[in-house]
């Protein structure tokens, strides 16, 4: 079977068909930089899968999950119990705010954004209400099942499924280069409110700190802050879905942490397990677990996976956590993100770029052009800097091990892009036998 057969015949999530022979296939991957079948490095500015926190082929991480598959690999979650979860739980309860102490592992992040729905809609019966309206953004995006895309008012997650409960859509009142501004954070709030006020008493608000595939979206400062105070005069739960924000990427351990805000749940992936292993997990008050004593089958929560708080997944997690604090990760990643918006706001004034945003790192260059935005990150990888584009939104989040001088290479990098101007047409990604023509 070709190399070209061989890449049609795997069914990639959220690519084009016809763009699916035409992708790089990637070998190997160490530090900050993964390498191409052609023996070509890149940066990784986008930290694998927007979850390499930790960075590639950590020897701490290999070391957690090879002494722990020789130990345990894993066995039901329903019925037993093993150490490496009961520590991540329990230091998952150390590092977040208030009475968040309770804990259910899961895989993914659309599995914790679930389990948080039908934990908060199940809450309320348990205390006799029957509420199961949830109001989020419209350009949110918590995850890729059925129920994460009914959330989600973002045009690629649209379906003809009806919805499984009401929800509200909350738009943004701005594009995303305003909703710093003091009547952005007003009018959102007032967004908020109206959907509050508006039909039976909602069950819950769901939102991410920083909107990741909305548009990269910096929330106005206060936000949060006001948000948690109108859920506490409507009577719903704040769910913050810190399943990308989480563990330092935005300069803070938990994207909220920038404003003091305690949410009554929190969901969390990625960076969990730093990319190692598929890893999730929903942490909810002690007030709401306690509900359960109430829910009529099992006095417990009916939701869970085969493989959920798997032990090695939840070993290498403990090590994560011990990496972000003794390498200090989490301050890395915020002095870099500055470092970075510094290198890249003297590209505002080019007329490819409509403005620059980001808080720790997560850092985007909006260009004026969808077609802009392609040539730019095209541009970007044939200096040896991997990307994220979507819809005219460039999204760099390397991994929060990232140097000064790779921040800086990755600017560099942005300034030759635009140096060499847009192109008429969309650009594709270049198979790898095109890039070796072009270099023979």
């Amino acid at each position: 079977m070709s190399d070209t057969t061989r890449a049609s015949v795997l069914w990639r999530p959220w690519t084009p068909i016809t763009q699916q022979a035409q992708s790089l296939r990637i070998v190997e991957a160490l530090g900050n930089r993964v390498r191409d079948e052609d023996g070509k490095w890149y940066i990784d500015a986008i930290s694998g899968v927007l979850n390499a926190s930790c960075g590639h082929a950590h020897p701490r991480l290999i070391e957690a999950a090879t002494r722990q598959m020789g130990k345990l690999v894993h066995y039901d979650p329903m019925v037993t119990t093993h150490d490496p979860a009961e520590t991540l739980a329990t230091r998952l309860a150390d590092i977040l705010p208030g009475e968040l102490n309770e804990t259910v592992l899961l895989n993914s992040g659309s599995e914790a954004t679930e389990a948080a729905m039908r934990i908060a809609l199940q809450y309320w019966r348990n205390c006799g209400e029957d509420r199961n309206r949830v109001v989020t953004f419209e350009a949110g995006y918590h995850g890729s099942t059925f129920l994460c895309q009914k959330l989600s008012g973002l045009p690629f997650t649209v379906s003809e499924w009806p919805e499984p409960f009401p929800i509200d859509r909350v738009p943004l009142p701005a594009p995303a280069s305003g909703m710093q501004t003091q009547e952005a954070a007003d009018a959102l709030v007032a967004g908020f409110e109206q959907a509050l006020r508006s039909g039976p008493p909602a069950a819950a608000v769901i939102v991410e700190p920083l909107l990741g595939l909305g548009g990269c979206v910096v929330l106005p400062s206060g936000f949060l802050s006001r948000l948690r105070a109108l859920c506490d005069e409507y009577g719903a739960l704040l769910i913050l879905d810190e399943v990308f924000c989480g563990f330092g990427r935005t300069g803070r351990m938990f994207g909220f942490e920038h404003e003091t805000v305690t949410p009554d749940l929190v969901t969390m992936s990625k960076g969990i397990s730093g990319g190692y292993l598929p890893l999730a997990a929903v942490t909810a008050t002690s007030a709401i677990k306690q509900s359960f004593l109430s829910e009529p089958l099992v006095q417990g929560l009916r939701y869970g996976h085969t493989t959920g708080g798997h032990a090695v997944a939840a070993a290498v997690a403990n090590t994560v956590l011990d990496v972000i604090a003794e390498e200090r990760l989490v301050e890395n990643s915020a002095t870099q993100g500055r470092r970075l918006l510094d290198g890249l706001g003297q590209f505002t004034d080019s007329p490819l770029v409509a403005g620059v945003r980001g808080l720790g790192l997560v850092v985007a260059l909006e260009a004026t052009s969808v077609e802009a935005g392609e040539a730019i990150a095209e541009t970007m990888a044939d200096e040896g800097v991997m990307a994220r584009h979507e819809r005219g939104v460039i999204r760099i989040a390397p991994p929060l091990t990232i140097s000064a001088q790779e921040t800086d290479q990755i600017a560099q990098a942005v300034g030759v892009a635009i140096g060499r101007g847009a192109p008429a047409a969309p650009l594709r990604r270049s198979s790898s036998a095109e890039r070796r023509e072009r270099t023979e």
